[in-house]
């Protein structure tokens, strides 16, 4: 069987290898346009911050691994222009013809820059590859920089960001949106916008980039800011011209089916160009991440081996380092459900990432949205510890079709230094199942500015801080003072962070009260989303 592979990126990759294992006698081509294959593209931005100080790690692998291991032909910049479906061959700039019996379209997805009015591409960078690596570690030296505008603020961006801020030059953001992370939810996002404010970086949000003048971003609004070096984080593109060229289906990426075949019977894609379904909405999707992207090309090699192998869509599966934060979320967001029509219950929580009597505990937020069915839809956190291995737990979960009843039963690792004796993922569960059977109703941000607010801690901590027009009726006390609880307007009761307010209006509810909600997160939650709510009812 010979097969030839277009890309040897992280789909590219994995499928030639997976293919050598399988068949020792395969003969395999891999055909890559750029001068490295198999780099540690989601390393790169902490290459540039000299966090990662050496290249050669950068190289997952390289020529000289796929040839003497695996036996596989790499070609270094050697460019795919054209496929002839009919004689099943490829054409490459260099005009070498390669024959297939299979052939593996992992193209990826490139960077998108639109055609900015007076954009200087001397000045002007994008992170893909280990050389646009090298450029921006090479011009920050020989230009001395000391201001950066990062244009975008997805994974690249903040991540770039951070890097930039790190090496001491001053950085500014500048996003389109409304907030920083589009795959997480505006209040999750704000408590990572809080940490790069207080490290120095400027946010400039719900403002765009109109154009360029020598050493001035133009925005929109009509604002300028500063520049030595512009990073452009704004997006990709998945690469399909070669496919669609070819006649072969496509949408938004290349049309695949769930064994990753295009529409021709000998013609298989994988990666950042393909499109893929979300695994939580049903919908059609581009998720450009690299645990996708090689599953895909296992697969692919599978089938290719005579296997029927399918590819189970795609959760979203993330994690980002904000400097001491870690912003992890699987799912969708509410963002995209509501733009699906998808109904959905949530809620907010805090937890501690391990006993809070054992030294060193950091509080984590969760945002968790599921069905009143009770199927898990997504899950946001942030915090300093342990937060990507409860979004790891809930995404596993997801992906065996559990639902909240199953992180309520989860039994997880206990040890005062590792964890609580109730784990945040059970108390996530425990807290969707009593929003489901009604025990009680949460409040969020969007449901203060109207309510009438109790806060229930002790007077002494109330008299110290509180949210603006809220009385004080301590727990210890409701029960007595229920006749001054209103019950003809929507009531919020607040404590720290949630549990307090939730204990307080069960007993207020049991006592014949329907307008009583407990607000999730608390007040340490309303002290975080400060810049959102005063912008929201500004």
């Amino acid at each position: 069987m010979k097969t030839l592979i277009i890309g040897g990126g992280a789909a590219g990759a994995s499928c030639a290898a997976r293919l050598r294992r399988n068949d020792e006698k395969a003969e395999i081509t891999v055909l890559e346009q750029s001068d490295e294959i198999s780099i540690a593209n989601c390393g790169l931005p902490y290459y540039i911050g000299n966090v990662i100080n050496s290249e050669e790690t950068m190289h997952v692998s390289d020529v000289n691994k796929f040839r003497n291991w695996f036996n596989i032909n790499v070609l270094l910049n050697t460019k795919a222009v054209s496929i002839d479906r009919n004689n099943r061959t490829v054409k490459t700039a260099d005009n070498q013809e390669f024959s297939y019996d299979r052939l593996v379209i992992a193209t990826g997805a490139t960077p998108f820059v639109p055609p900015f009015e007076g954009l200087n591409k001397d000045k002007t960078f994008t992170l893909r590859t280990l050389s646009d690596a090298n450029s921006i570690k090479n011009y920050i030296k020989e230009h001395e920089v000391s201001k950066a505008v990062v244009v975008g603020a997805g994974f690249i961006g903040v991540e770039m960001a951070e890097n930039l801020c790190e090496l001491g030059i001053r950085t500014t953001i500048v996003e389109l949106s409304s907030h920083i992370m589009p795959n997480v939810d505006i209040e999750v996002a704000t408590v990572a916008q809080n940490k790069l404010k207080e490290k120095g970086i400027e946010l400039i949000l719900n403002d765009g980039v109109k154009a360029f003048s020598d050493d001035k971003v133009i925005l929109t609004s009509g604002n300028t800011v500063d520049f030595d070096i512009v990073i452009m984080s704004i997006g990709v593109m998945p690469q399909i011209e070669l496919a669609k060229e070819a006649g072969l289906e496509v949408s938004r990426g290349i049309v695949v089916d769930s064994t990753l075949k295009t529409s021709d019977e000998y013609i298989y894609a994988a990666g950042d160009n393909v499109e893929i379904t979300d695994f939580t909405t049903g919908s059609k999707a581009l998720i450009p991440l690299a645990g996708p992207a090689n599953r895909q090309g296992r697969i692919i090699a599978d089938n290719i081996c005579g296997k029927t192998e399918t590819y189970k869509n795609t959760q979203g599966s993330s994690v980002v380092k904000i400097f001491e934060l870690t912003l992890a979320a699987v799912g969708a967001n509410e963002d995209r459900l509501k733009k699906l029509n998808i109904p959905y219950l949530k809620t907010f929580i805090y937890s501690n990432s391990h006993a809070g009597y054992y030294p060193g505990a950091k509080q984590i937020l969760y945002k968790m949205l599921f069905t009143k069915e009770g199927r898990i839809l997504g899950l946001q956190a942030i915090g300093e510890e342990g937060v990507e291995k409860r979004v790891d737990v809930v995404a596993t979960v997801m992906r065996l079709n559990g639902s909240i009843h199953d992180l309520l039963d989860a039994e997880l690792c206990y040890a005062p230094p590792f964890n609580s004796a109730k784990d945040a993922v059970n108390i996530l569960g425990m807290n969707a199942l009593n929003i489901i059977d009604g025990k009680v109703r949460m409040a969020f941000p969007e449901d203060l500015k109207d309510s009438y607010l109790i806060d229930v801690r002790p007077k002494a901590v109330f008299m110290n801080e509180t949210i603006d027009g809220a009385v004080n009726i301590p727990i210890t006390e409701i029960r007595n003072r229920l006749d001054e609880i209103p019950r003809d307007r929507k009531v919020v009761m607040f404590c720290n962070t949630g549990y307090t307010s939730y204990v307080a209006s069960r007993i207020v509810n049991q006592n014949g009260f329907e307008n009583v909600y407990s607000f999730g997160g608390g007040i340490v939650f309303f002290k975080s989303q400060q810049n959102f709510l005063n912008s929201n009812n500004s």
